[in-house]
C-alpha cells in the first residue's frame, strides 16, 4: 500500500473520483453513529423496526466509504471496490425505478445516485481495463 503522491493525471482524477464516492456514501453512513439521523434523512421514527433496519442499512454504507477510502491508497482492491460501490448505487437506482420513481428523500437520493455514475465509470474503467502489452 502506496500512500505516496502520483504525478499522473490519470491517478490523480481517479483518486478523486474515489473520493466523490466515498463522500457520497458518508452522510447516510453516518446513521450508524447518530441513529436519530434517520429521521431527518428518511422521515422514518429511529426506534421504529424500519428504523433500526436503516441503522443496520448505514452500516453497509460505512463499508462502502471504507472501501473506497482504501481505495484511493491502494489501488489493489479498486476492482473489488467497484463491485462493492457499483452494487450499492445501481441497486438503488433499480429498486427507486421499479417504485415508480416516487418524489422526496428518495427522489434526492437517486439524484445522488446517479450523479455518482459519472465518478463510478471513470473508476470502474479505470479498474478493468486491460494492461496494454509492450
Amino acid at each position: 500500500m502506496s500512500a505516496r503522491p502520483h504525478r499522473c493525471p490519470m491517478e490523480l482524477l481517479i483518486r478523486c473520483s474515489w473520493g466523490l464516492l466515498g463522500a457520497l456514501h458518508v452522510m447516510p453512513a453516518l446513521v450508524l453513529f447518530a441513529p436519530q439521523l434517520v429521521q431527518r434523512l428518511y422521515g422514518v421514527d429511529p426506534a421504529g423496526e424500519l428504523g433500526v433496519l436503516l441503522v443496520h442499512r448505514a452500516a453497509l454504507f460505512a463499508t462502502v466509504v471504507v472501501v473506497a477510502a482504501y481505495a484511493i491508497v491502494d489501488p489493489s482492491v479498486r476492482r473489488l471496490a467497484t463491485l462493492v460501490t457499483a452494487i450499492s448505487m445501481i441497486s438503488f437506482l433499480l429498486v427507486y425505478l421499479r417504485a415508480g420513481m416516487p418524489a422526496g428523500q428518495l427522489q434526492s437520493i437517486a439524484r445522488a445516485d446517479l450523479a455518482g455514475l459519472l465518478p463510478l465509470t471513470a473508476v470502474a474503467i479505470a479498474a478493468w481495463r486491460l494492461p496494454s502489452s509492450a
